[in-house]
């Protein structure tokens, strides 16, 4: 019995290897270019019950075939507000609408995607300040809302100390996630973040606003929701039984000096990647959640973000640095003499349901935008490419990452094969010329075909590309001969 194991195991450590051994044909398959004055391409959504593709931008949403990429009809939101977010379930499509005043209470609005008219019944619902994202849950019960409630000023510094210190804003609304019930269509609860107990380490909570939600990701059997607060460089864990914050999570920070995390700090024309003396808040924008054996797991696109004013950021110089660090943007509220720290990873990260760190991208993407002649040296003192939204799916057996890399020349994703989260893999990056910018990104699937779709603020344009895995021809060959072992040994127990 105990060959039989061993012998398993080598034949299944075969199978393992041949199916990590895939290439991917990636395709562009369409690009739209949405018009309209103010109207900006944001958020995609797909709707599996007519194939279609919502994008959200500013002024309304743009119906569009996802085969095609044909329009076919613009919905006009702009009576009641900002569209910032659109999320599909089931034939139905929930719109997040800031008011006019952002910093009064917003609407989310359902639709029927057949119709593409509002849902009957109640279909218009009031929730927190800037609803920024919202969320079905995955069985479609719930709608989540992230109403990021920013201020319309904020707080002012405190005193001469450093790191530097700001007071409350005078109007901030509150942070917080509505939580919408489908079935009765109701508003079912409003978790809030004031007194939540706190562990992990950088929380900023001295920035002049309260803790913003910003994007939110849920378990897939609908416990948990994860709420990445992004200005706070931490996440929240809500409770989806109680609808309650259970615990918010800081995150930490990166050390830019340690081997494979290296920056270019400087924007003046020559990238050189080196490890500089600086840390990296995570300060993540979107997430995504997936199971592995069990356990719930966290990705991050750690983008990094500032005050809208920026008076929370300063340049290094202010605290004495020189050379290659003077100009690189720090945070002054975590900052000091010598001990620096800038917005951002300039990666994607793994974490486990805790917060726990499991993974993280390094410099690969700042150096794979380098590689392909598409990294903005001109953000370099910044956050680098910037990665922004991430969505994940399944090809081939394996579990994939997409990241959008907000700040490169040209639209670009990178794809991870994430199936193990301690032993992820670079698979590409897909440049799409023509796309600036990909603000929001979704993996569908129509007749068995897998394809990513992301909209981009700054080309104002949405794109499809379908990809699809490959196995190596000597991998599978190298499976059907691991599967002919495990017969044949089971032949000879007989």
């Amino acid at each position: 019995m105990k060959k039989l194991t061993i012998m398993l195991a080598l034949a299944l450590g075969t199978i393992s290897s041949a199916q990590a051994a895939t290439t991917y044909n990636i395709s562009k398959e369409w690009t739209f270019t949405h018009s309209g004055s103010g109207y900006l391409a944001e958020i995609p959504a797909f709707d599996a019950v007519t194939n279609t593709l919502w994008v959200a931008g500013v002024k309304g949403v743009d119906v569009l075939d996802a085969k095609t990429g044909s329009f076919l009809q613009h919905i006009d939101t702009s009576a009641y507000g900002s569209i910032n977010s659109v999320s599909i379930s089931n034939g139905m499509a929930a719109f997040a609408i800031e008011n006019t005043t952002r910093t009064n209470a917003g609407i989310v609005q359902l639709y029927n995607t057949s119709s593409r008219s509002l849902a009957a019944g109640t279909n218009t619902f009031t929730v927190g300040a800037l609803p920024d994202m919202l969320t079905f849950t995955p069985d479609g019960t719930k709608i989540l809302v992230a109403n990021e409630g920013t201020p319309d000023a904020y707080g002012k510094r405190i005193g001469t100390s450093v790191p530097r210190v700001y007071g409350s804003a005078a109007n901030d609304p509150v942070g917080s996630v509505t939580i919408i019930d489908v079935a009765n269509r109701t508003v079912a609860a409003t978790a809030t973040l004031a007194g939540v107990p706190t562990s992990g380490t950088h929380i900023r909570t001295n920035t002049g606003m309260d803790f913003e939600p910003e994007y939110i990701a849920v378990s897939a059997d609908g416990s948990k929701a994860y709420v990445t607060l992004q200005e706070a460089n931490a996440i929240g864990i809500l409770d989806l039984q109680t609808n309650t914050f259970t615990n918010v999570v800081g995150l930490g920070a990166k050390d830019f000096s340690l081997p494979g995390n290296t920056i270019d700090p400087l924007n003046n024309g020559n990238v050189n990647f080196i490890n500089a003396n600086v840390k990296g808040l995570y300060m993540p924008d979107g997430i995504a959640t997936y199971d592995v054996a069990g356990k719930t797991y966290l990705v991050t696109a750690n983008e990094g973000d500032f005050r809208e004013d920026d008076g929370d950021r300063s340049a290094a110089s202010s605290l004495g640095a020189t050379g290659d660090l003077a100009n690189i943007r720090i945070s002054n509220t975590d900052s000091s003499a010598g001990d620096l720290y800038a917005a951002g990873a300039r990666s994607f990260s793994i974490r486990d349901a805790d917060g726990n760190l499991v993974y993280d991208s390094g410099d690969i993407l700042d150096k794979e935008a380098f590689a392909r002649g598409i990294y903005d040296d001109g953000r370099s003192r910044d956050k680098g490419v910037e990665p922004e939204g991430v969505d994940l799916f399944s090809l081939g057996g394996r579990t994939i990452a997409a990241v959008g890399l907000e700040r490169t020349l040209k639209g670009a994703i990178a794809l991870f094969d994430i199936t193990d989260p301690t032993k992820v893999s670079f698979i590409d990056m897909i440049v799409s010329d023509g796309d600036l910018a990909p603000e929001g990104l979704v993996a569908f699937e129509i007749g068995g075909k897998s394809y990513l779709a992301f909209a981009n603020e700054g080309s104002n344009t949405t794109s499809l590309f379908s990809i699809s895995a490959v196995p190596e021809p000597g991998s599978a060959a190298m499976l059907g001969l691991g599967l002919v072992a495990i017969v044949a040994m089971r032949r000879r127990q007989q």
